[in-house]
């Protein structure tokens, strides 16, 4: 991968970095940097890399199942040409020993780079997230046709919403938790020109979170639209609160089903979503949209990161290859006081969370179920599977109610075929 200095001194970068810095400014810049990287790297050497191992006996995340006093022995004093280190990769893992809910990754990366130079903690811990799914060695697919959809109307008696959302990350600039002001706003800058284009349908507009009116505000907060500063130690540990609300905000279509996050945890969050059971629709909507966008991207001179082993690449390890969670607001009142509820649960590759999000417990009878897997699978594949797997737990609620018994089913098969 070619390092950010070498594309910003090339095309399209060329014009942005000469004319906002001056080519005296950007190359005095680099010379500092350079200056300050190597009176860090004497510091490193007073002391063994065995000094500096985090200490990680009551941790329970990916990353912390991986790290080995080798591999970080190997890695500390590397740094990917935007100057991240493993050690700011791990600290949110580092700061954060567990979760409540769910196995957290406990790394991220700060750059497309991040991956390639750390990639041998990166690599074990996406093969542990991803059930298997080996980097080095495996392709990731990508498929956009939502017409390959089957049966994507859910009984409207049981699902409330439904939802498809992912990440996108623009070549060339740092990601969230290791960007620079500048880039934070460059983000925003590319991100919002292109979305000017969207016709039709997806037309819509831009609500920056640092020029938002009380007003305005509140309807995002009615919509549930609205994201906040981030709070939870996952993602400030990550230094994704720097500068709230700088270069942060919303974009949505004037129906309010296609919605774009911009610098949130990852540079772009794309959305589509509406209330009922009619994913099929939803899902045409996240394809036509996203191919939309990407196309706007490319007319601009830029492009989204993406490679033939990680697919999409994005901060965290467990959004990469699709990035893609397809997700419904369900009803399971007979279902979820069943003892096989869990067991159906993990066969169809299925997660359950709180309505509220990831940070929050399933409570009474109403459950966001999603796709588990990201990576390995295609979008096509993983919404299937997220619509086969709810059409199969409303019939099981259908025979509860009327007394019948139910049974857990085969698993279904993590990797494409």
């Amino acid at each position: 991968m070619a390092s950010l200095f070498t594309r910003m001194l090339s095309g399209h970068h060329t014009a942005v970095a000469l004319a906002s810095l001056g080519v005296g400014t950007l190359a005095s810049g680099y010379l500092l940097t350079d200056n300050g990287n190597a009176a860090a790297a004497e510091r490193r050497k007073l002391y063994p890399p065995s000094a500096d191992f985090p200490d990680l006996r009551k941790h329970n995340n990916c990353m912390a199942s991986c790290l080995t006093p080798a591999i970080y022995s190997k890695l500390r004093d590397k740094l990917t040409p935007n100057n991240w280190s493993l050690d700011q990769c791990i600290q949110t893992g580092v700061d954060n020993p567990g979760h409540p809910f769910i196995k957290t990754v406990g790394m991220v990366a700060g750059d497309e780079e991040s991956y390639e130079v750390f990639g041998d903690l990166f690599n074990p811990v996406i093969k542990d997230r991803h059930n298997g799914y080996d980097p080095q060695n495996m392709k990731h697919p990508t498929d956009l046709d939502s017409s390959k959809i089957k049966n994507g109307m859910f009984d409207e008696k049981y699902v409330l919403s439904s939802r498809v959302r992912t990440g996108r990350s623009i070549r060339g600039l740092s990601l969230p938790p290791a960007c620079t002001r500048s880039e934070r706003r460059e983000v925003e800058r590319v991100a919002v020109q292109a979305l000017s284009g969207l016709k039709g349908d997806l037309a819509g507009r831009y609500y920056s979170l640092g020029d938002m009116t009380d007003k305005e505000q509140q309807n995002l907060i009615d919509d549930h639209f609205l994201f906040d500063k981030p709070v939870s130690p996952l993602l400030t540990c990550a230094f994704m609160a720097r500068d709230w609300p700088d270069a942060r905000g919303i974009w949505h279509n004037n129906e309010k089903t296609f919605l774009i996050w911009i610098n949130e945890e990852d540079h772009t969050r794309v959305i589509s979503m509406e209330k009922g059971g009619n994913m099929k629709r939803v899902f045409e909507r996240f394809c036509r949209g996203l191919k939309e966008v990407e196309r706007l991207i490319q007319e601009r001179g830029w492009e989204f990161m993406w490679n033939e082993h990680l697919g999409y690449i994005l901060t965290c390890p467990s959004n990469l290859g699709t990035g893609l969670r397809a997700g419904v607001h369900v009803r399971l009142p007979n279902l979820s006081k069943d003892p096989r509820f869990p067991k159906i649960l993990d066969a169809m590759r299925l997660q359950k969370r709180g309505t509220g999000g990831v940070d929050t417990a399933a409570t009474g009878d109403t459950f966001d179920l999603s796709n588990n897997d990201r990576l390995g699978k295609s979008e096509v594949e993983l919404v299937q599977c997220l619509i086969d797997g709810v059409n199969y737990l409303i019939d099981c609620e259908k025979k509860l109610e009327k007394g019948q018994n139910i049974h857990v089913p085969a698993p279904v098969s993590q990797f494409s075929k």
